[in-house]
């Protein structure tokens, strides 16, 4: 498993006029080739009139797949500066779908590459990017009048806490990267007043600031 990975935050779209033509970039999460296919396929359906939908998409914890089409454009004007915007964000499992209606105005080569890549850029931003990182589950186990000091030093050292489960006592899942450096922090913290309980590994995503 990857420790960390770097993908879009959720599936989107945004448009761009360049001499007046335009352009609808469409953003999804896509975990095979089947996937990204059938997506690709779904929008030139939807966009049945457009000029091109070009398209690129990169599967994989290593982008062991990696595609893009041109659809009709100079040949690398779209679909490779598309997949070059994806793999400059150090993306995984995503897929890009450029669809363009044609304005009047020749853009050239150069304009092409840019208005695509541009197209990409922008869609990126508005539907941001997030960092999941590999998180272990810890379950600690606290009487009731530990709660609030507990909390507080989660909060302040920026812990997630996936859970909390109030029985005969207090159970908090939190999720943390290094296991035996916050069962220390914890056990010193509580005066060893704490119980702990390994659970899964998953992983929690962050978003990044631009």
């Amino acid at each position: 498993m990857l420790e960390s990975y770097r993908t879009i935050q959720k599936d989107g779209q945004s448009e761009l006029e360049i001499k007046k033509s335009r352009f609808i970039c469409s953003l999804k999460r896509v975990y095979t080739e089947d996937e990204a296919k059938a997506f690709i396929q779904e929008l030139k359906k939807k966009h049945w009139k457009a000029n091109h939908n070009c398209s690129a998409f990169l599967i994989g914890e290593e982008n062991e797949i990696q595609r893009s089409s041109d659809d009709g454009e100079p040949s690398g004007t779209a679909g490779n500066p598309m997949l070059e915007v994806l793999k400059k964000q150090e993306l995984i499992n995503v897929c890009a779908v450029v669809t363009r209606y044609f304005g009047g105005t020749k853009l050239g080569a150069g304009g092409l590459i840019r208005a695509y890549s541009h197209s990409v850029s922008h869609a990126l931003e508005e539907t941001k990017i997030v960092q999941g990182i590999l998180q272990e589950e810890i379950y600690v186990t606290i009487d009731y009048p530990l709660l609030g000091k507990l909390q507080n030093f989660l909060q302040q050292q920026e812990y997630m806490v996936a859970n909390t489960e109030f029985l005969e006592k207090v159970t908090l899942c939190v999720l943390v990267e290094n296991l035996d450096t916050f069962i220390e922090a914890v056990t010193e913290l509580l005066n060893d007043q704490a119980s702990f309980e390994k659970g899964e590994k998953r992983y929690h995503e962050h978003l990044i600031k631009n």
